[in-house]
């Protein structure tokens, strides 16, 4: 199964991931936090690790971005800097994996919401 087909939420009894793929689906006797379903990217970060929706990602900008999905492609979101809704302004992840190779993950939304603060 390839990993853009993987998809991953959070525990609602002990907070801890889960990962389930496409064609199984979450496991029978889990149940998962909606608001932390994310799908797998299908990326690699610079140190060969998968790059899931709502990752904090760092490529030494001035600050980390968001791994969204956005007008048909996997971006890195950095909207929330400027203040701005999600979607205003970022760059194609894919570009920094695959090309320049420098986008880092540092963290994701729901467990490091500090790596967001301006």
């Amino acid at each position: 199964m390839e990993d853009r087909y993987l998809f991953r939420g959070k525990r609602i009894d002990n907070g801890e991931w889960v990962e389930w793929n496409a064609l199984t689906g979450i496991p029978h006797d889990v149940i998962i936090l909606e608001n932390t379903i994310c799908q797998c990217t299908g990326l690699k970060d610079k140190n060969g690790k998968l790059i899931w929706e709502n990752d904090v990602c760092d490529r030494k900008e001035q600050y980390p971005e968001i791994v969204k999905y956005c007008n048909g492609d996997w971006t890195l979101d950095y909207s929330y800097a400027s203040h701005k809704e999600s979607g205003d302004c970022y760059c194609n992840l894919g570009f920094y994996t695959e090309e320049r190779k420098c986008a880092e993950v540092i963290g994701n939304i729901f467990d490091n919401p500090e790596l967001l603060e301006v």
